[in-house]
């Protein structure tokens, strides 16, 4: 068998196992979709973290790194961004919620109507974000093992199933963490790597082939270095709105309280201002060697970029590191795409399965009904992730931009304005919404680059600011129409009903009233939290170094030994934080 082959199986196994491992967590509805609110800041921080990651990463944007030098990595530290506010503000304030899924939260806040009004329209939204995943993720995986795309999708997408489906949000969560701890390794040992082979970051960043006028940090194919400017800002307003609103802020949910969700949101933000420069140093690089991606991979076209990060550890990495690179973008995007199916599986079951057509079910039931939920939504992932495959033509990178700022944004916006604006009509919600598809559907397929010349009086534009520029129009339509929709919604505002009005007031009581978590059975919990997880991912870190006896040179030998060294000194870590006091202790009763 296949050395790389036989890597990625081992790690498909370990991620089953996990699953199987976890499932004893979970007996209830809320345990299964956030963990019962019950766990600890650095396993949330990590599924903050990861849900922003996929193999998209190491595909669409490490091609566009390629490409375009140091601009991509605006988006990542426009999310670093937004995670920073989460720390500042928000991320106590969602945990304070107090709810199993998001939508109950749009249902306090909006009423009955828009809660069944965002949950069938924002389904769509995240199966789609989750195909692309896969999609990016199938593009590097059939490079490397021939395997064909439909037999790469379908494989993938059922391990990510078996696994969301066994164990829940516990086993989700887990392997976030789990996951994120290796690809940190890998990447971490890959930019050294490169910064060695290229003499220096300096180096690397001179040596980026760029056009006349243009820099390394704007990118090339740009007449009108303003555009580039525009994009970023809106980048950065766009993912700022996207990781704080209610629709996003179930990565705090499965926290045990405020403190650790506030503390969660600190480590998602400095991996993410981390993430750039260790991610992307490997296509900076080799672009600054002159490497032709389209010569080295005719066969994929115009999406030969992509292939960028690949070719690096193809070429400059010991034998094995391919299988371990594969092993880390199954484990980014499955850690998107069971977020994904998680959440939409809990958002169907508590916010339309119950309080629609079973008002009387069990706990048992539901937990059935959110595991076949869930296989129903790895399904239309998969068959998403196909038909997006038979665009042979469409950029990943543009596709996600696309997606994020016609689809994505304009559902945040009463989610983020609702959270400070009080004195609106329940309509505006829904009505927010029916204005941001207006608006998308205007900039998807009413505006074109020739309206744009003409309007500006401007040179033909290049493809890539073109773009850059749809999706800045996108965010600024957004912005002004479906935004200023929502607060004119306030000139309509009527005394709610009574029993509205008690739903506000508890949304706000609850955003301000603090959340402490400290009985001895949370503490019990907390600890075997530490056991469980760090025990796996301490034989994981063996794992990597017992590939030290790989026929490779001393150097590849070493480099083994540094990504199974962090990984198995994290477990171990984590194992030595057990609290041995409160184990024969008695339990008492919780406080949050």
């Amino acid at each position: 068998m296949d050395l790389n082959v036989f890597i990625v199986g081992i790690y498909f196994l370990f991620l089953i196992a996990i699953g199987w491992m976890f499932r004893t967590f979970t007996s209830t509805t809320s345990d299964y979709f956030r963990g019962g609110g019950s766990m600890l800041w650095w396993m949330v921080g990590a599924t903050a973290f990861m849900t922003q990651f996929s193999a998209w990463t190491f595909t669409g944007a490490a091609g566009k790194a390629y490409a375009d030098g140091f601009a991509v990595a605006v988006i990542f530290l426009a999310n670093a961004f937004g995670y920073l506010m989460n720390y500042l503000y928000f991320a106590p304030k969602f945990r304070q919620l107090r709810v199993v899924t998001v939508i109950e939260a749009i249902r306090m806040r909006f009423g009955k109507f828009n809660e069944q009004v965002f949950t069938w329209s924002g389904m769509p939204n995240s199966v789609i974000s989750a195909g692309i995943w896969l999609n990016g993720l199938a593009i590097i995986a059939s490079g490397i093992f021939g395997f064909d795309m439909t037999t790469t999708i379908i494989l993938t997408g059922l391990v990510v199933l078996v696994m969301s489906v066994t164990g829940g949000s516990w086993a989700v969560i887990a392997s976030d963490f789990m996951q994120m701890v290796i690809i940190m390794s890998v990447t971490v040992t890959c930019a050294v790597v490169a910064i060695i082979q290229g003499g220096g970051v300096g180096e690397i960043v001179n040596n980026f082939p760029v056009q006349e006028g243009a820099s390394f940090v704007s990118g090339n194919n740009l007449n009108y270095l303003s555009i580039f400017g525009i994009w970023a800002f809106f980048i950065f307003f766009k993912q700022f709105s996207i990781t704080n609103n209610m629709l996003n802020s179930y990565r705090y949910l499965a926290a045990k309280d405020s403190k650790n969700a506030k503390k969660a949101a600190l480590l998602a933000c400095i991996l993410m201002t981390m993430g750039p420069l260790i991610w992307f140093m490997p296509s900076w690089f080799i672009a600054g060697q002159g490497v032709d991606l389209a010569a080295q991979y005719p066969d994929a076209g115009s999406k030969a970029g992509d292939f960028a990060y690949l070719y690096f550890v193809q070429e400059y990495m010991p034998a094995g590191m391919v299988g371990l690179l594969i092993a880390a973008m199954f484990a980014a995007t499955m850690s998107s795409m069971d977020s994904g199916l998680n959440r939409n599986s809990g958002i169907f079951v508590k916010n339309f399965y119950e309080p629609i057509l079973r008002p009387q079910a069990s706990e048992k039931e539901l937990v059935l009904v959110s595991k076949l939920t869930s296989t129903f939504f790895g399904i239309a992932i998969i068959l998403v992730a196909l038909f997006i495959n038979s665009l042979k033509g469409l950029s990943l990178f543009d596709t996600m931009m696309y997606v994020g700022a016609l689809i994505g944004f304009p559902m945040t916006i009463p989610a983020f304005c609702g959270f400070f604006i009080k004195k609106t009509p329940d309509w505006a919600g829904w009505g927010t919404l029916v204005m941001g598809g207006i608006v998308s559907y205007f900039v998807g397929f009413v505006i074109n680059a020739e309206m744009v010349q003409g309007w500006f009086n401007l040179e033909p534009l290049t493809g890539r600011e073109w773009s850059d520029l749809k999706v800045a129009i996108g965010l600024i339509g957004h912005l002004i129409f479906t935004a200023g929709f929502f607060c004119l919604s306030t000139l309509f505002y009527k005394p709610l009903s009574d029993e509205r009005q008690q739903d506000v007031d508890k949304f706000f009581e609850n955003l301000d009233t603090p959340l402490v978590a400290e009985s001895t059975a949370q503490k019990k919990l907390d600890n075997k939290q530490r056991r469980m997880l760090g025990s796996l991912i301490a034989v994981a870190g063996v794992g990597v170094m017992a590939m030290f006896l790989l026929p490779n040179p001393l150097w590849g030998r070493l480099v083994f030994i540094l990504c199974g060294a962090i990984v198995m000194g994290v477990g171990l870590l984590l194992v030595k934080a057990v609290d041995e006091t409160v184990e024969n202790a008695s339990d008492d009763e919780a406080t949050a």
